[in-house]
């Protein structure tokens, strides 16, 4: 199995410390964001990666040239930003297989990949969660109050694709897929949706979400 990392963005979320370092280096108790993701997919199989990389691109292969994964990996150098679809489009060529996963590169997740794989061209989707406090009420009464509860049955894009190979032609070469192929797929009834209920979910985009999964990690990705 294949699959492609995206961490060519800036993380501008996450400054100054991205100022200095590229968002797949920024540590989650300790080790870089991109040490997790390639140990997660390694969990599941996965024995080549191609990393779409760009801002302080050198760094990220500077530290994998220095660790022994156990996995290829390559990477996909972008000049220039080209959107989550360029650059799923530039990497994808590299592949030869018929399939292959995508990631966002700041997405730290148990996701089971072998489920996602059982539909082509599918999304991995987890319960969307509130960033609020919810009140539970009865009448004017407040009987419960929940910290970041999952709105049951509404769904969202989890960050991660199993996608086949022939998606590449209709990719833009510059864009993002899920503002190009994905809505177009998904009007022809093309794309799939697999659910994940309860997933240990996280995407990396405050010092609060750092601190969250720091707490997690470790039982995430064993």
């Amino acid at each position: 199995m294949k699959a492609i990392i995206l961490a060519g963005g800036r993380g501008k979320r996450l400054r100054p410390v991205t100022d200095y370092v590229p968002k797949p280096l920024v540590p989650i108790s300790n080790i870089p964001i991109i040490e997790w993701q390639i140990k997660y997919l390694k969990k599941f199989g996965v024995d080549e990666v191609i990393i779409c990389t760009g801002y302080k691109q050198e760094m990220i292969e500077n530290y994998l040239s220095m660790k022994k994964m156990g996995i290829n990996i390559k990477f996909s150098v972008e000049k220039s930003p080209l959107g989550t679809g360029g650059a799923i489009k530039k990497a994808g060529k590299m592949i030869k297989d018929s399939s292959f996963f995508v990631i966002n590169g700041d997405i730290i997740t148990d996701i089971d990949l072998k489920k996602l794989s059982r539909k082509q061209n599918s999304i991995a989707s987890v319960e969307l969660k509130t960033k609020f406090g919810v009140l539970e009420t009865d009448g004017d009464k407040i009987t419960n109050f929940k910290e970041k509860k999952e709105i049951s049955e509404l769904w969202m894009n989890a960050g991660i694709y199993y996608i086949q190979k022939d998606m590449l032609k209709s990719l833009p070469s510059k864009g993002d897929i899920e503002k190009t192929v994905f809505p177009d797929y998904a009007i022809k009834g093309k794309l799939s949706i697999v659910r994940f209920k309860h997933a240990k979910w996280y995407s990396i985009d405050s010092f609060k979400d750092m601190e969250e999964c720091s707490l997690e990690v470790k039982n995430i990705i064993k």
